[in-house]
């Protein structure tokens, strides 16, 4: 099942949809974003994958299920946060730049 809206869907029967406002407001700092406590859990998790995954545990396992997360949810979480620190340290570890349309890109 795909999760990405259909063209005929609107932003208001997608409650996971954000805004390009709200996405702005995640990449500059997402703890003062306009966001639900859900979404907060969310990304607070997936910054301690990214940065102490030692320290995950059962409790953060269970503030997410708490958050309506299942088991395949966290799993998700986890494996996007965890690939998308490895692909950016092995970018900068070579040195690699995005190519010039990366920049145009939703600016």
């Amino acid at each position: 099942m795909s999760r990405k809206p259909s063209a005929t869907q609107s932003r208001k029967t997608v409650p996971w949809a954000l805004t390009s406002d709200i996405a702005d407001q995640v990449a500059i700092n997402y703890r003062k974003a306009d966001l639900t406590p859900r979404q907060m859990a969310m990304l607070d998790f997936a910054m301690k994958v990214s940065a102490r995954a030692q320290e995950v545990g059962d409790a953060d396992f269970a503030l997410l299920k708490g958050h309506g997360f299942s088991d395949e949810d966290i799993w998700d979480i986890a494996a996007i946060a965890a690939f998308f620190g490895m692909s950016n340290r092995l970018a900068n570890v070579t040195s690699m730049r995005p190519n010039d349309e990366f920049y145009n890109l939703g600016r």
